[in-house]
């Protein structure tokens, strides 16, 4: 990454959350956090849907007695393959969301990233999402997320705003989503190493600025949280581990 395209993006995610949020988080964090970081848990499944974390959110997220959740998912729920209607993807969201948060876990949801739609329409008909577009199909998925976040009185960090402002979605070889030019694969919709440092760095500064609690978090999702599926390689659980460590 180009240091102006990072100072450009270190930007932005400052302005995001809030005046001077990436200083004010960095500079106080040690003193707002309600204890040591313990276990960061990476519990992303690729081509999960919001069905999927229903059935394994005893064993994979409660079971670890979080004192943090974090909750990306919805990019398999509005594709053909793994298809969950809004209504239902409401009533799920709800419901993953209430056993969180009555385990005692905070909860912080996030929005369903962008992707290259070129890209992504090599592998889903153009048909299925009619007349929104895919595009409009996120957009609709990502209002009942904030919808769900502030019934739920969840935290709500719209990660996906931070990769559409500074990501070069698209095929530059800087895009922060993997493509032909920076990974040989017309992907479109998973971040890169340098995606997936962003994602980290974005997720930690905001847990700090919004004193959340550190001491166990569980990263519950799909591909997009599980990247190399583990917690010190290229995922953003194992870079958000290395910053808050």
């Amino acid at each position: 990454m180009h240091r102006k395209d990072f100072i450009r993006r270190s930007a932005i995610l400052a302005s995001t959350l809030g005046s001077a949020g990436l200083l004010q988080a960095s500079a106080s964090s040690t003193n707002k956090r309600s204890g040591a970081l313990e276990l960061v848990v990476n519990a992303g499944i690729s081509g999960n849907n919001t069905n999927n974390l229903l059935k394994r959110i005893d064993t994979d997220c409660l079971a670890h007695k979080p004192s943090l959740t974090i909750m990306m998912i919805g990019t398999n729920d509005m594709n053909n393959g793994k298809f969950v209607p809004p209504d239902k993807f409401r009533t799920n969201l709800r419901e993953l969301s209430g056993k969180i948060m009555d385990s005692g876990s905070k909860l912080l949801l996030m929005t369903i990233l962008p992707f290259y739609e070129p890209y992504l329409l090599t592998r889903h008909p153009a048909d299925f999402f009619q007349p929104e577009g895919p595009s409009g199909k996120r957009v609709a998925m990502n209002t009942i997320i904030k919808e769900v976040a502030a019934e739920k009185s969840a935290s709500f960090f719209d990660v996906g705003s931070l990769f559409e402002k500074v990501g070069k979605i698209g095929t530059d070889k800087d895009s922060l989503l993997r493509n032909e030019e920076n990974s040989k694969k017309n992907d479109g919709v998973h971040p890169t190493p340098n995606g997936y440092r962003f994602l980290g760095l974005a997720v930690s500064q905001f847990i700090q600025f919004n004193q959340l609690p550190v001491e166990r978090i569980v990263c519950f999702g799909d591909s997009i949280t599980r990247g190399d599926g583990s917690v010190d390689g290229e995922s953003y659980p194992a870079y958000l581990k290395k910053l808050l460590s």
